[in-house]
């Protein structure tokens, strides 16, 4: 029997290789910036470990916008963190 390949990503604050399904994706389509929980939304995506420091280097970095390709607003960035925060809570905390 074969074994599914699994796919990898970089993380946009650490620049680290990992797979997939441990990075949570953040989306852009149409200008619309998002949190992305199932990795499956449209437009460009960019990946990132549930790190609070992960996500503080590609903010300092501006990773997440020059990998989107559109300006993220500070509000937007706040919300985005807050989801972030809120999601990896909520599937951590059980544990």
């Amino acid at each position: 029997m074969k074994t599914k390949k699994m796919p990898m990503r970089r993380c946009a604050g650490c620049m680290e290789s990992k797979p997939k399904n441990e990075l949570i994706r953040i989306a852009s389509y149409e200008g619309e910036v998002s949190f992305d929980p199932t990795g499956r939304a449209r437009g460009r995506g960019v990946y990132l470990c549930p790190s609070a420091d992960c996500m503080k280097k590609a903010v300092k970095k501006n990773a997440l916008q020059r990998s989107l390709k559109v300006q993220i607003t500070d509000e937007q960035m706040e919300r985005i963190l807050k989801e972030i925060e809120e999601y990896t809570e909520d599937r951590h905390g059980g544990q």
